[in-house]
C-alpha cells in the first residue's frame, strides 16, 4: 500500500486535511493539502466566495499532477487532500494509472455546514458549499467513506478497505 497515491476528496469541510493527515501518518507516507497547491488569485477568489472556474483550476490540477506523477515515478506512496469534485478531475489526476486511488470522504450538507461555521481561518468561504455539493459528480469506482465518526475511526477504516484480511478459509492445510 505505501506506493499508493490515495486521494482523499470532497466538499470543503468534510475532513480532508484532518483524516488525510492521519492517515498518512499511519502509513508511514507523505501527505499533501491540495490547498498548498493553488495559486494567491484562486485564493482571494474563494475568500470573497466565488466559485473557480475550470479555467482558474487547470493550473492547480497541472500541479497536482506533477505531483502525482513524480511520487508514482520514483514508487513512492502519498495521501493527497483534494476536492477532485468533477470526473475530468480525476481523471486528470490519475491518468488511468491503477496506483492512484480515490476516496469520497461524504456527510449530509448540514453537517458539513455545522463544521465548516466552526472552522475559523481558512480561505474557503462557508457560502460556497452548495455549490460544491452541486458540482460533485459522485464516482462509480471509488471507496466511500461517511464522515459522521471520528478521524480516527475513519482513517482505520479507510486502511481496512484498502488492505482486507486475507481469507482464512481459502487456506490449505490444518
Amino acid at each position: 500500500m505505501t506506493s499508493l497515491i490515495l486521494i482523499l476528496m470532497g466538499v470543503s469541510g468534510v475532513g480532508k486535511t484532518t483524516i488525510g493527515s492521519l492517515l498518512a501518518q499511519r502509513l508511514d507516507i507523505a501527505f499533501f493539502d491540495g490547498d498548498d497547491f493553488h495559486s494567491t488569485a484562486n485564493i482571494a477568489k474563494m475568500q470573497r466566495g466565488e466559485p473557480l472556474t475550470d479555467g482558474d483550476r487547470a493550473p492547480w490540477l497541472a500541479s497536482l499532477q506533477q505531483l502525482i506523477q513524480t511520487q508514482l515515478v520514483n514508487h513512492q506512496g502519498a495521501v493527497i487532500a483534494c476536492s477532485a469534485l468533477k470526473g475530468a478531475y480525476r481523471q486528470q489526476l490519475s491518468q488511468g494509472s491503477d496506483r492512484v486511488r480515490f476516496i469520497l470522504l461524504t456527510g449530509s450538507f448540514e453537517l458539513i455546514q455545522q463544521r465548516l461555521s466552526q472552522r475559523p481561518n481558512h480561505f474557503m468561504a462557508a457560502s460556497l458549499l452548495a455549490s460544491q455539493f452541486k458540482a460533485l459528480e459522485t464516482p462509480a469506482d471509488s471507496l466511500v467513506i461517511p464522515v459522521d465518526r471520528s478521524p480516527e475511526a475513519i482513517a482505520q477504516s479507510i486502511i481496512t478497505a484498502l488492505d482486507p484480511k486475507p481469507d482464512r478459509s481459502a487456506s490449505s492445510g490444518p
